[in-house]
């Protein structure tokens, strides 16, 4: 994605409306829809026009973007708003008339505080959960209420639902005070919403109408973007949450300024925020992410802050805090590697490389500039050091990698490719662009493993497919990645506002769809992803995830193939599927796995849960007796000896190796037993998530990344040999633990 000027297309029909009263620095919603209106009518891939189908859509979805659940509004509100909007919305959006979103959203607020008011009042009933009854866990699916009584039974049976999960749960606070606090929270958060959102609501609506994936942002969500795409931001290195009308510090990012300065404590609540020398303006129960714009600002400035001391007896008590505003690099985010020493398939000891890439960053204000932020330029320093330790193998691990920028995924791509084309982009006057490697250089020739799952997506897919189709690397993981095969770019709103009588750069941006993107060999990747060539068990496999589980995904198509020169080199494909799959069969792990993914998919499908307390309860035991049995099969488990070296853009040149953090004991190093400074997060403890992150911390195990060395493993042998190399992992399924 890169930030553009309007094309012309985007200017052909603004001399068409005019508008008056708006200020400069508050554009009017009305202007800001027509410009979103006009630039999807004439810049989507699509080019559908903003027709009377469309609007009813736009009302179906945005319907459903409020009430997801389908339980505030009844289907008596959804006639009256299909009445009264549905033949007259798309007019309304391109005559620039707000009203519809803000009224629709103004009966949503009423009917979620009048709800809140009831279930406050049924809070003060007893529930003794006794009953047969089953309640649905999703009502996404299922019909509106047809009447508030209806309403009301289902909001009893829900709110009685919540009461018996508290109870089973252990907490100090009390049931009804936890649900309470929860619901006064809801209406908080409702409530901190102002125009600027709500009209950020309806417009993304009115985009994802054409696909899922364009998309209105605000100017605060811009921002927020162009931070994630560098990795840096200027502020004082602090993360804020909204808990309970305050801006609560929840952590501080290591190296920042309020991390060197010491005064700010985790926990701490700010209350004032002053610019410089200025007065301190109130920020209780202001909207989290205005505080966090009164915080950030430019470089070397100062900020004063006001604090209740997470320590302080006194609730009255304050503390202001003085911070110079600097740089914060998000490092977490950056590629990181680790070199993993263990045996080979010979008995020898080898090193694997692993290259975790969170996602494909680019600093795109400073494009060429010698220190602009680069996902190839952070990939290639690793791969030189994981080099120079000797590594056989390499993996680019992309779990969860949602994507990024296109253009580092192609110039990544070259890192592992002489030259050649990446990834063709078809526009909507079918005219198809080629994007190519271009410098024959490589920096990695060796076996290469491209590890992906179902979150992997966008530029994943694209890096994924090209090394794929050239024949340059195995794709292990889970049967197929996300999907998404289209090309976004931003639109700043701001650039053409001053047509429409506002010259402000508050208007926005809009993320909007204007090619398809295909692999090389002629396939899309839309809908379809990438196919791993060894398929893994994972608890991210299934339908649910995806662009086909998407409102409204565009559909799977080919164009032509295009010349490419594919790497001569075996990947014996066939071997490492064959020797995988019967590691995986007998590996308890991944039948843990299946088995939990088995159990998602039936409680998916049935979408019900009891209101019986002893049913819940046995099925709480159930699983606790499940975990204790697999916690008793694992501690038999012999781990596999092996030493894993962390390697960051922070400790890449340095001379030394640095183990992983959990392989320290005491705070020295297990081989020189020197003293150790705390080292970064470890691969697995920050590319897991959920079940897998769960698995993990409890265990220390991630099967999937045991199973991709073991891959590698038998790549680099059968690669070394020419094929003939052992026939069996030199791991048994009993010992491939970490």
């Amino acid at each position: 994605m890169k930030l553009t000027r309007f094309p012309c297309f985007a200017l052909a029909f603004l001399s068409l409306y005019s508008f008056a009263g708006a200020r400069a620095d508050e554009p009017d919603p009305g202007q800001i829809e027509i410009s979103v209106a006009r630039l999807l009518e004439q810049g989507h891939y699509s080019r559908r026009k903003l027709d009377e189908r469309v609007g009813q859509q736009l009302l179906k979805n945005y319907l459903e973007a409020l009430d997801y659940n389908r339980v505030y509004f009844t289907q008596k509100d959804v006639d009256a708003f299909t009445s009264k909007y549905g033949s007259t919305l798309d007019n309304d959006i391109l005559l620039g008339n707000p009203d519809p979103a803000f009224k629709i959203f103004k009966l949503y607020r009423q009917r979620v505080e009048d709800r809140i008011a009831k279930t406050k009042e049924l809070l003060k009933q007893k529930f003794d959960f006794t009953s047969d009854k089953m309640i649905e866990v999703n009502r996404q699916k299922a019909p509106w209420p047809k009447d508030e009584a209806e309403a009301d039974q289902i909001w009893r049976d829900r709110l009685e639902g919540e009461l018996l999960q508290e109870t089973l749960n252990k907490s100090e606070k009390e049931p009804i005070a936890r649900i309470s606090k929860r619901y006064d929270q809801m209406l908080r958060n409702l409530h901190e919403l102002n125009n600027e959102d709500i009209v950020k609501g309806f417009l993304t609506t009115l985009a994802q109408a054409y696909d899922p994936h364009s998309e209105y942002m605000s100017r605060s969500e811009l921002e927020n973007f162009s931070i994630n795409m560098r990795l840096s931001l200027v502020g004082i290195g602090a993360v804020l949450k909204s808990e309970e009308g305050y801006a609560k510090i929840m952590e501080l990012v290591p190296g920042g300024p309020a991390a060197k300065d010491g005064r700010i404590k985790v926990g701490d609540r700010v209350t004032s925020v002053a610019q410089g020398d200025k007065e301190f303006v109130d920020v209780v129960d202001m909207k989290l992410d205005k505080v966090v714009e009164m915080i950030r600002g430019k470089k070397d400035t100062i900020v004063r802050l006001q604090v209740i001391p997470v320590s302080a007896s006194d609730p009255g008590a304050r503390k202001v805090i003085e911070i110079k505003r600097d740089e914060i690099k998000l490092k977490e985010q950056e590629a990181k590697a680790e070199i993993i020493e263990r045996p080979g398939l010979d008995g020898q000891v080898q090193r694997l490389g692993w290259i975790v890439l969170p996602s494909f960053y680019a600093d795109m204000e400073h494009t060429g500039a010698a220190n602009a932020k680069s996902t190839t330029k952070d990939v290639l320093a690793l791969i030189n050091r994981l080099k120079s330790e000797g590594i056989t193998g390499l993996v680019m691990d992309l779990r969860r990698n949602g994507g990024g920028s296109l253009e580092e995924a192609v110039n990544l791509t070259g890192l592992f490719i002489k030259r050649g084309p990446v990834v063709q982009a078809k526009d909507s006057n079918g005219a198809i662009h080629v994007s190519k490697d271009r410098d024959p250089s490589v920096a990695w020739d060796g076996p290469l493993l491209v590890l992906c799952n179902r979150l992997s997506a966008s530029a994943s897919e694209i890096f994924a497919a090209a090394l794929q189709d050239y024949n340059r690397a195995v794709i292990v993981g889970d049967q197929n990645t996300f999907g998404k095969g289209t090309v976004q770019t931003m639109l700043e709103i701001g650039r053409i506002m001053p047509f429409l009588g506002s010259g402000g750069n508050e208007a926005g941006a809009l993320k909007l769809t204007i090619q398809k993107f295909y692999r090389i060999a002629g396939g899309s990747t839309q809908l379809r992803g990438v196919e791993s060539d060894v398929k893994l068990p994972s608890p991210y496999d299934h339908p649910e995830i995806g662009e086909s589980s998407l409102k409204g995904p565009m559909p799977y198509d080919t164009v032509e193939a295009v010349p490419f020169d594919k790497v001569d080199k075996p990947l014996f494909k066939a071997e490492l599927r064959s020797r995988s799959a019967a590691r995986v069969a007998a590996d308890a792990e991944f039948r843990y796995i299946a088995d939990d993914l088995n159990r998602v998919k039936q409680r998916l499908a049935e979408n019900k849960i009891s209101l019986n307390e002893k049913v819940r309860r046995a099925e709480l035991d159930e699983d606790k007796a499940r975990k204790d049995a697999r916690t008793a099969d694992r501690a038999k488990i012999k781990p596999v000896p092996q030493k894993t070296f962390s390697l960051t853009l922070e400790n890449v040149n340095k001379p030394e190796l640095q183990l992983a953090s959990n392989e320290k004991k005491d705070g020295k190093d297990a081989k020189s037993g020197k003293a150790q400074t705390p080292a970064t997060k470890t691969v697995d403890d920050d590319d897991l998530d959920d079940e897998e992150e769960a698995t993990a911390k409890g265990t220390g195990i991630d099967p999937i990344k045991v199973e991709t060395l073991n891959v590698l493993n038998d790549l680099v042998d059968l690669q070394r040999t020419g094929g003939k190399g052992a026939t069996a992992s030199a791991t048994t399924p009993k010992q491939n633990q970490q």
